[in-house]
């Protein structure tokens, strides 16, 4: 393992407004922790809500818990000490703690997308289709999958020789850590180019379900609001992970020199902190939504499938 500590510069950029941080901080991350937890507790529960819409939900507010712990301590503490130092065995660790996150993320936001597709475009064959082992495979698929790639990419990133310690940003990230390398990156730029091709099938899967139920609603202009509503919590979180990830991927790719740390630092933490709170706070009224839905489908005398019936 190598003797190295990186300096996390981000921090002397917002010297100044440290204290902000870690209150608005302290505020934001309980918040996350309890909205989050409360949601599954309720889902896990309320046997009314073991069906597949609503495992995934509950796996995303896993991941949410997972992902926006990977960092968020890690900051307020750094902060309260003002020590900006990182170890190289820390820095690999929360390189795959925010790889996974993202991953597992975006995976879980598919299935979901898959499973409303399902669900609007052939209710009557829901039940059929979206099996309990699929759900299952689906929950295990989110969580594997990313842990795998991340876990190739730790390890192309960890025989890197390291020559420079200053990262300008407030947690270590895999492209920053290259980017200081002076040996051979070749095989981390291929691998990367593999994983970006590899992430549009998830983002082109989840453009083609949408493009279907929206269609589809408006051949049934009478239940298409009906139906669609089941889909907005989820485009919403996926809209606010996009922000995040778009975020995070444009100023470690560019040069951001000229625009404020604070804004940075804000922008870095986005996805981190505040994607996983507004997730619950979408999902948190589908449990209504989703009566009142049942409710409008009984009265027109439509078929109720698995992902609205009780």
């Amino acid at each position: 393992m190598k003797n190295i500590s990186f300096i996390l510069d981000g921090y002397k950029g917002i010297y100044d407004k440290r204290y902000i941080f870690v209150v608005v901080l302290s505020l934001l991350y309980p918040v996350m922790i309890i909205s989050n937890s409360l949601l599954i507790y309720v889902i896990c529960a309320e046997r009314g809500l073991h069906k597949p819409m609503y495992i995934f939900i509950c796996n995303l507010a896993c991941i949410n818990l997972y992902g926006g712990s990977a960092v968020t301590p890690f900051v307020l503490t750094k902060i309260l000490t003002e020590n900006y130092q990182i170890t190289w065995l820390s820095c690999l660790v929360q390189i795959f703690s925010l790889f996974t996150y993202g991953g597992c993320d975006l995976t879980n936001l598919t299935v979901m997308a898959y499973d409303r597709y399902i669900s609007i475009c052939y209710p009557l064959e829901y039940e059929k289709i979206v099996t309990p082992a699929k759900v299952a495979i689906g929950v295990v698929v989110s969580w594997l999958l990313p842990f795998v790639r991340t876990t190739i990419t730790i390890s192309i990133t960890g025989n890197l020789n390291i020559c420079g310690v200053i990262i300008e940003k407030v947690y270590c990230d895999n492209f920053s850590v290259v980017k200081l390398a002076c040996s051979d990156t070749l095989s981390n730029n291929i691998y990367g180019v593999v994983m970006m091709s590899l992430t549009i099938l998830p983002v082109f899967i989840i453009f083609y379900t949408y493009v279907r139920i929206i269609f589809i609603c408006l051949k049934l202009s009478k239940t298409s609001l009906v139906k669609f509503s089941t889909c907005v919590p989820h485009l919403i979180a996926l809209l606010n992970f996009v922000i995040g990830i778009f975020f995070e991927i444009f100023q470690s790719r560019f040069n951001m020199r000229h625009v404020p740390y604070t804004v940075r630092v804000i922008l870095s933490l986005y996805v981190l902190i505040l994607s996983p709170i507004i997730n619950p706070i979408m999902y948190g009224e589908v449990r209504e939504e989703q009566r009142d839905s049942e409710r409008n489908w009984k009265s027109w005398g439509l078929p109720l499938n698995n992902g609205g019936k009780e």
